[in-house]
Protein backbone atom coordinates (compact mmCIF):
# COMPACT_ATOMS: atom_id res chain seq x y z
CA UNK A 1 0.00 0.00 0.00
CA UNK A 2 1.26 3.46 -0.86
CA UNK A 3 2.30 5.81 1.92
CA UNK A 4 0.46 9.08 2.50
CA UNK A 5 3.65 10.89 1.52
CA UNK A 6 3.77 9.19 -1.88
CA UNK A 7 0.14 10.06 -2.51
CA UNK A 8 0.77 13.70 -1.65
CA UNK A 9 3.76 13.78 -3.98
CA UNK A 10 1.57 12.39 -6.73
CA UNK A 11 -1.11 14.92 -5.87
CA UNK A 12 1.31 17.78 -6.27
CA UNK A 13 2.49 16.10 -9.46
CA UNK A 14 5.26 17.00 -11.81
CA UNK A 15 3.80 19.90 -13.74
CA UNK A 16 6.26 20.71 -16.47
CA UNK A 17 4.48 22.54 -19.26
CA UNK A 18 6.21 22.88 -22.59
CA UNK A 19 7.72 26.26 -23.43
CA UNK A 20 5.36 26.55 -26.37
CA UNK A 21 2.25 25.99 -24.22
CA UNK A 22 3.52 28.36 -21.55
CA UNK A 23 3.92 31.22 -24.02
CA UNK A 24 0.99 30.57 -26.34
CA UNK A 25 -1.74 33.13 -25.56
CA UNK A 26 -5.29 31.94 -24.92
CA UNK A 27 -7.62 33.08 -27.69
CA UNK A 28 -10.70 30.90 -27.17
CA UNK A 29 -11.84 32.10 -23.76
CA UNK A 30 -15.65 32.04 -23.57
CA UNK A 31 -16.33 35.79 -23.13
CA UNK A 32 -13.58 37.08 -25.42
CA UNK A 33 -15.86 38.68 -28.01
CA UNK A 34 -18.97 39.36 -25.91
CA UNK A 35 -20.23 42.97 -25.83
CA UNK A 36 -19.94 44.87 -22.57
CA UNK A 37 -23.19 44.83 -20.59
CA UNK A 38 -24.54 44.59 -17.05
CA UNK A 39 -24.25 40.82 -17.56
CA UNK A 40 -20.47 41.03 -17.99
CA UNK A 41 -18.37 39.80 -15.08
CA UNK A 42 -17.31 42.75 -12.96
CA UNK A 43 -13.66 41.86 -13.48
CA UNK A 44 -14.04 42.66 -17.19
CA UNK A 45 -15.57 46.03 -16.34
CA UNK A 46 -12.65 46.82 -14.03
CA UNK A 47 -10.14 45.67 -16.67
CA UNK A 48 -11.48 48.24 -19.16
CA UNK A 49 -10.89 51.91 -18.21
CA UNK A 50 -13.59 52.94 -20.68
CA UNK A 51 -16.19 50.54 -19.30
CA UNK A 52 -15.36 51.45 -15.70
CA UNK A 53 -15.69 55.15 -16.55
CA UNK A 54 -19.19 54.58 -17.92
CA UNK A 55 -20.30 52.94 -14.68
CA UNK A 56 -18.52 55.54 -12.51
CA UNK A 57 -20.32 58.30 -14.35
CA UNK A 58 -23.73 56.77 -13.72
CA UNK A 59 -23.14 55.69 -10.09
CA UNK A 60 -20.18 57.83 -8.94
CA UNK A 61 -18.22 56.65 -5.94
CA UNK A 62 -19.97 53.33 -5.45
CA UNK A 63 -17.17 51.15 -6.79
CA UNK A 64 -14.88 52.62 -4.13
CA UNK A 65 -17.06 51.04 -1.45
CA UNK A 66 -16.48 47.53 -2.72
CA UNK A 67 -13.93 45.30 -0.96
CA UNK A 68 -10.60 44.57 -2.62
CA UNK A 69 -11.44 40.93 -3.31
CA UNK A 70 -14.25 42.17 -5.59
CA UNK A 71 -12.36 44.93 -7.42
CA UNK A 72 -9.00 43.25 -7.99
CA UNK A 73 -8.31 42.45 -11.61
CA UNK A 74 -6.07 39.41 -11.16
CA UNK A 75 -7.66 36.05 -10.55
CA UNK A 76 -8.79 34.73 -8.20
CA UNK A 77 -11.21 37.62 -7.81
CA UNK A 78 -14.77 37.75 -6.60
CA UNK A 79 -15.31 40.13 -9.52
CA UNK A 80 -15.19 37.16 -11.91
CA UNK A 81 -18.35 35.65 -10.37
CA UNK A 82 -20.39 38.85 -10.01
CA UNK A 83 -22.11 41.09 -12.53
CA UNK A 84 -23.65 44.53 -12.20
CA UNK A 85 -27.04 42.91 -12.68
CA UNK A 86 -26.48 40.33 -9.94
CA UNK A 87 -24.69 42.79 -7.67
CA UNK A 88 -27.15 45.65 -8.03
CA UNK A 89 -28.35 45.33 -4.43
CA UNK A 90 -24.79 45.45 -3.11
CA UNK A 91 -24.17 48.65 -5.07
CA UNK A 92 -27.62 50.13 -4.54
CA UNK A 93 -28.28 50.37 -8.27
CA UNK A 94 -31.84 51.30 -9.20
CA UNK A 95 -33.54 49.64 -12.18
CA UNK A 96 -33.45 52.83 -14.27
CA UNK A 97 -29.73 53.25 -13.53
CA UNK A 98 -29.06 49.66 -14.50
CA UNK A 99 -30.88 50.17 -17.82
CA UNK A 100 -28.87 53.29 -18.65
CA UNK A 101 -25.58 51.60 -17.74
CA UNK A 102 -26.44 48.59 -19.89
CA UNK A 103 -27.29 50.73 -22.92
CA UNK A 104 -24.06 52.73 -22.62
CA UNK A 105 -21.89 49.64 -22.09
CA UNK A 106 -23.34 47.90 -25.14
CA UNK A 107 -22.32 50.83 -27.33
CA UNK A 108 -18.71 50.51 -26.20
CA UNK A 109 -16.47 48.71 -28.73
CA UNK A 110 -14.64 45.60 -27.54
CA UNK A 111 -11.00 46.29 -28.37
CA UNK A 112 -8.12 43.90 -28.97
CA UNK A 113 -6.75 44.92 -25.57
CA UNK A 114 -10.09 44.00 -23.96
CA UNK A 115 -10.00 40.55 -25.57
CA UNK A 116 -6.47 39.87 -24.38
CA UNK A 117 -7.29 41.01 -20.84
CA UNK A 118 -10.39 38.83 -20.69
CA UNK A 119 -8.44 35.72 -21.68
CA UNK A 120 -5.55 36.16 -19.27
CA UNK A 121 -7.29 34.35 -16.41
CA UNK A 122 -7.50 31.18 -18.53
CA UNK A 123 -4.59 28.93 -19.47
CA UNK A 124 -3.72 26.34 -22.10
CA UNK A 125 -0.77 24.74 -20.30
CA UNK A 126 -0.89 20.98 -20.62
CA UNK A 127 0.99 19.65 -17.58
CA UNK A 128 2.97 16.45 -17.63
CA UNK A 129 1.18 14.45 -14.98
CA UNK A 130 2.89 11.58 -13.25
CA UNK A 131 -0.15 9.31 -13.00
CA UNK A 132 0.38 6.84 -10.15
CA UNK A 133 -0.53 3.20 -10.20
CA UNK A 134 -3.85 2.10 -8.77
CA UNK A 135 -7.43 2.18 -9.96
CA UNK A 136 -9.56 4.14 -10.19
CA UNK A 137 -7.36 6.93 -11.46
CA UNK A 138 -8.49 10.27 -10.10
CA UNK A 139 -7.72 13.78 -11.36
CA UNK A 140 -8.18 16.34 -8.59
CA UNK A 141 -8.71 19.73 -10.25
CA UNK A 142 -8.53 23.07 -8.45
CA UNK A 143 -8.04 25.91 -10.90
CA UNK A 144 -9.98 28.81 -9.34
CA UNK A 145 -10.59 32.27 -10.80
CA UNK A 146 -13.44 33.37 -8.50
CA UNK A 147 -13.55 32.97 -4.73
CA UNK A 148 -10.75 30.80 -3.41
CA UNK A 149 -11.24 29.55 0.12
CA UNK A 150 -7.78 28.12 0.50
CA UNK A 151 -8.38 26.28 3.78
CA UNK A 152 -11.31 24.40 2.25
CA UNK A 153 -9.33 23.55 -0.88
CA UNK A 154 -6.39 22.24 1.12
CA UNK A 155 -8.60 20.29 3.53
CA UNK A 156 -10.34 18.63 0.59
CA UNK A 157 -6.97 17.72 -0.94
CA UNK A 158 -5.95 16.06 2.30
CA UNK A 159 -9.25 14.17 2.54
CA UNK A 160 -9.13 12.84 -1.02
CA UNK A 161 -5.46 11.98 -0.59
CA UNK A 162 -6.30 10.00 2.55
CA UNK A 163 -9.10 8.15 0.78
CA UNK A 164 -6.80 7.26 -2.13
CA UNK A 165 -4.09 6.07 0.25
CA UNK A 166 -6.50 3.80 2.14
CA UNK A 167 -8.00 2.34 -1.02
CA UNK A 168 -4.82 2.14 -3.09
CA UNK A 169 -6.32 4.44 -5.71
CA UNK A 170 -4.26 6.56 -8.10
CA UNK A 171 -4.61 10.30 -7.41
CA UNK A 172 -2.95 13.28 -9.05
CA UNK A 173 -3.76 16.98 -8.87
CA UNK A 174 -3.45 20.03 -11.08
CA UNK A 175 -4.58 23.65 -11.19
CA UNK A 176 -4.05 23.95 -14.96
CA UNK A 177 -7.07 24.27 -17.23
CA UNK A 178 -4.90 22.89 -20.02
CA UNK A 179 -5.13 19.48 -18.33
CA UNK A 180 -8.78 19.30 -19.38
CA UNK A 181 -8.21 17.89 -22.83
CA UNK A 182 -8.98 14.58 -24.50
CA UNK A 183 -5.47 13.16 -24.23
CA UNK A 184 -5.20 13.81 -20.50
CA UNK A 185 -8.78 12.94 -19.55
CA UNK A 186 -8.62 9.50 -21.16
CA UNK A 187 -5.98 8.56 -18.57
CA UNK A 188 -8.49 9.05 -15.71
CA UNK A 189 -11.68 7.45 -14.48
CA UNK A 190 -12.99 10.40 -12.47
CA UNK A 191 -12.40 14.14 -12.26
CA UNK A 192 -13.02 15.88 -8.93
CA UNK A 193 -13.87 19.60 -8.99
CA UNK A 194 -12.34 20.81 -5.71
CA UNK A 195 -14.30 23.89 -4.64
CA UNK A 196 -13.99 25.40 -8.11
CA UNK A 197 -15.20 28.99 -8.33
CA UNK A 198 -15.18 31.13 -11.43
CA UNK A 199 -15.16 30.33 -15.13
CA UNK A 200 -11.97 28.27 -15.56
CA UNK A 201 -12.13 26.47 -18.92
CA UNK A 202 -11.65 27.72 -22.46
CA UNK A 203 -14.19 26.75 -25.11
CA UNK A 204 -12.09 23.80 -26.31
CA UNK A 205 -11.53 22.65 -22.71
CA UNK A 206 -15.27 22.85 -22.06
CA UNK A 207 -15.94 20.64 -25.08
CA UNK A 208 -13.34 18.10 -23.94
CA UNK A 209 -14.81 17.79 -20.46
CA UNK A 210 -18.39 17.56 -21.69
CA UNK A 211 -17.61 14.88 -24.29
CA UNK A 212 -15.52 12.88 -21.81
CA UNK A 213 -18.36 12.86 -19.26
CA UNK A 214 -21.11 12.11 -21.79
CA UNK A 215 -19.11 9.18 -23.12
CA UNK A 216 -18.75 7.54 -19.73
CA UNK A 217 -16.51 9.72 -17.56
CA UNK A 218 -17.28 10.43 -13.92
CA UNK A 219 -17.50 13.88 -12.31
CA UNK A 220 -17.55 14.75 -8.61
CA UNK A 221 -18.00 18.28 -7.30
CA UNK A 222 -17.80 19.55 -3.75
CA UNK A 223 -19.21 22.68 -2.13
CA UNK A 224 -17.92 25.77 -3.96
CA UNK A 225 -18.11 23.93 -7.26
CA UNK A 226 -21.79 24.92 -7.35
CA UNK A 227 -21.62 28.07 -5.24
CA UNK A 228 -21.11 30.97 -7.66
CA UNK A 229 -23.74 33.73 -7.86
CA UNK A 230 -23.29 33.82 -11.66
CA UNK A 231 -22.32 31.15 -14.17
CA UNK A 232 -21.17 31.75 -17.74
CA UNK A 233 -21.42 28.09 -18.84
CA UNK A 234 -25.05 27.05 -18.93
CA UNK A 235 -24.35 23.36 -19.57
CA UNK A 236 -22.28 23.12 -16.41
CA UNK A 237 -24.83 24.84 -14.18
CA UNK A 238 -28.07 23.52 -15.67
CA UNK A 239 -27.20 20.07 -17.04
CA UNK A 240 -24.18 18.78 -15.14
CA UNK A 241 -24.96 20.24 -11.69
CA UNK A 242 -28.64 20.81 -12.38
CA UNK A 243 -29.21 23.63 -9.88
CA UNK A 244 -28.06 27.23 -9.50
CA UNK A 245 -26.80 28.68 -6.23
CA UNK A 246 -29.02 31.29 -4.59
CA UNK A 247 -27.05 32.01 -1.40
CA UNK A 248 -26.15 30.97 2.13
CA UNK A 249 -26.81 32.50 5.58
CA UNK A 250 -24.65 35.53 6.34
CA UNK A 251 -25.70 36.76 9.80
CA UNK A 252 -25.46 33.24 11.19
CA UNK A 253 -22.91 32.06 8.71
CA UNK A 254 -22.12 28.64 10.16
CA UNK A 255 -24.99 26.70 11.71
CA UNK A 256 -25.67 23.23 13.02
CA UNK A 257 -28.34 21.48 11.01
CA UNK A 258 -29.70 17.96 10.55
CA UNK A 259 -28.83 16.02 7.41
CA UNK A 260 -31.45 13.45 6.40
CA UNK A 261 -30.49 10.48 4.24
CA UNK A 262 -33.05 10.00 1.48
CA UNK A 263 -31.76 7.35 -0.96
CA UNK A 264 -30.98 4.66 1.59
CA UNK A 265 -30.71 2.02 -1.12
CA UNK A 266 -28.13 3.93 -3.17
CA UNK A 267 -24.50 2.70 -3.05
CA UNK A 268 -23.35 6.13 -1.86
CA UNK A 269 -25.66 5.86 1.17
CA UNK A 270 -24.43 2.48 2.34
CA UNK A 271 -23.11 2.63 5.89
CA UNK A 272 -24.36 6.16 6.53
CA UNK A 273 -26.78 6.89 9.40
CA UNK A 274 -30.35 7.86 8.59
CA UNK A 275 -29.56 11.35 9.89
CA UNK A 276 -26.73 13.27 11.52
CA UNK A 277 -25.94 16.84 12.56
CA UNK A 278 -23.17 18.98 11.08
CA UNK A 279 -21.91 22.53 11.50
CA UNK A 280 -21.56 24.01 8.02
CA UNK A 281 -22.16 26.85 5.59
CA UNK A 282 -25.48 25.75 4.11
CA UNK A 283 -26.12 26.48 0.45
CA UNK A 284 -29.57 27.09 -0.97
CA UNK A 285 -30.42 26.78 -4.65
CA UNK A 286 -32.86 28.64 -6.89
CA UNK A 287 -34.58 25.38 -7.80
CA UNK A 288 -34.34 21.87 -6.43
CA UNK A 289 -32.06 19.57 -8.46
CA UNK A 290 -34.88 17.05 -8.10
CA UNK A 291 -36.75 19.09 -10.73
CA UNK A 292 -33.94 18.53 -13.23
CA UNK A 293 -33.95 14.76 -12.75
CA UNK A 294 -31.32 14.29 -10.06
CA UNK A 295 -31.34 11.34 -7.67
CA UNK A 296 -31.27 12.91 -4.22
CA UNK A 297 -28.92 11.26 -1.71
CA UNK A 298 -29.44 13.60 1.26
CA UNK A 299 -31.51 16.63 2.20
CA UNK A 300 -31.31 19.33 4.87
CA UNK A 301 -33.95 19.69 7.56
CA UNK A 302 -34.70 23.43 7.40
CA UNK A 303 -36.48 23.28 10.75
CA UNK A 304 -33.09 22.74 12.42
CA UNK A 305 -31.41 25.98 11.24
CA UNK A 306 -32.22 29.52 10.06
CA UNK A 307 -31.96 29.91 6.27
CA UNK A 308 -32.30 33.76 6.41
CA UNK A 309 -32.38 35.76 3.17
CA UNK A 310 -29.84 36.58 0.46
CA UNK A 311 -30.42 40.09 -0.84
CA UNK A 312 -34.18 40.16 -1.23
CA UNK A 313 -34.57 36.42 -1.75
CA UNK A 314 -35.52 33.91 0.91
CA UNK A 315 -33.11 30.99 1.21
CA UNK A 316 -35.82 28.65 2.45
CA UNK A 317 -36.32 25.93 -0.17
CA UNK A 318 -38.73 23.52 1.56
CA UNK A 319 -37.34 20.60 -0.40
CA UNK A 320 -33.63 21.21 0.29
CA UNK A 321 -31.26 18.65 -1.32
CA UNK A 322 -27.59 18.92 -0.39
CA UNK A 323 -26.14 15.82 -2.11
CA UNK A 324 -27.28 14.24 -5.35
CA UNK A 325 -26.33 12.23 -8.43
CA UNK A 326 -27.42 12.23 -12.05
CA UNK A 327 -26.61 10.54 -15.32
CA UNK A 328 -25.08 12.75 -17.99
CA UNK A 329 -25.13 10.77 -21.20
CA UNK A 330 -23.27 7.56 -20.30
CA UNK A 331 -21.40 9.36 -17.53
CA UNK A 332 -22.17 9.99 -13.89
CA UNK A 333 -21.93 12.95 -11.57
CA UNK A 334 -22.13 13.43 -7.83
CA UNK A 335 -22.29 16.75 -6.03
CA UNK A 336 -22.28 17.63 -2.33
CA UNK A 337 -22.82 21.14 -1.01
CA UNK A 338 -21.07 20.12 2.23
CA UNK A 339 -17.44 21.21 2.31
CA UNK A 340 -16.91 24.81 3.42
CA UNK A 341 -15.46 24.11 6.87
CA UNK A 342 -12.12 22.30 6.77
CA UNK A 343 -13.37 20.27 9.75
CA UNK A 344 -16.05 18.74 7.51
CA UNK A 345 -13.33 16.89 5.61
CA UNK A 346 -12.55 14.84 8.71
CA UNK A 347 -16.21 14.26 9.60
CA UNK A 348 -16.54 10.45 9.33
CA UNK A 349 -19.95 10.54 7.65
CA UNK A 350 -18.91 13.08 5.03
CA UNK A 351 -15.63 11.32 4.28
CA UNK A 352 -17.51 8.03 3.94
CA UNK A 353 -19.94 9.71 1.55
CA UNK A 354 -17.08 11.03 -0.62
CA UNK A 355 -15.36 7.65 -0.68
CA UNK A 356 -18.56 5.86 -1.66
CA UNK A 357 -19.29 8.53 -4.28
CA UNK A 358 -15.99 7.82 -6.02
CA UNK A 359 -16.63 4.06 -5.92
CA UNK A 360 -20.12 4.52 -7.36
CA UNK A 361 -19.06 7.03 -10.00
CA UNK A 362 -16.49 4.70 -11.54
CA UNK A 363 -18.12 1.39 -10.57
CA UNK A 364 -18.58 -1.07 -13.40
CA UNK A 365 -21.07 -3.08 -11.35
CA UNK A 366 -23.68 -0.31 -11.30
CA UNK A 367 -25.65 -0.34 -14.53
CA UNK A 368 -27.41 3.00 -14.15
CA UNK A 369 -26.02 5.47 -16.71
CA UNK A 370 -24.22 2.66 -18.54
CA UNK A 371 -27.13 1.38 -20.63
Amino acid sequence: MKSIASVMVALIGVFVASAEAATRPVTDCPLRNEPFSVASPLIDIFLSPAAKAIVDQEIPGRFSKLPLDVTQTRAPSFGSILTLGEGRFMLGIQPEELARIDASLRRLPVTSADKIARCERYDNETPELSVPAGRPRILLFDKITGFRDNVSVEAAKAAFSGIAQRRNWGLVGTDKGGAINTAVLKQFDVVIWNNISGDVLTLSQRRSLRHWIERGGAFIGVHGSAGDPVYFWDWYADTLIGARFSGHPMKKHLQNARIVLEARDHPIAQGLPDEWNLLEEWYSFKTSPRASGARIIATLDEATYEPETWGQQSLRMGDHPIAWTRCVGRGRMFYSSIGHRPESYVDPQFVAMLESAISWAVGKDYTDCRT
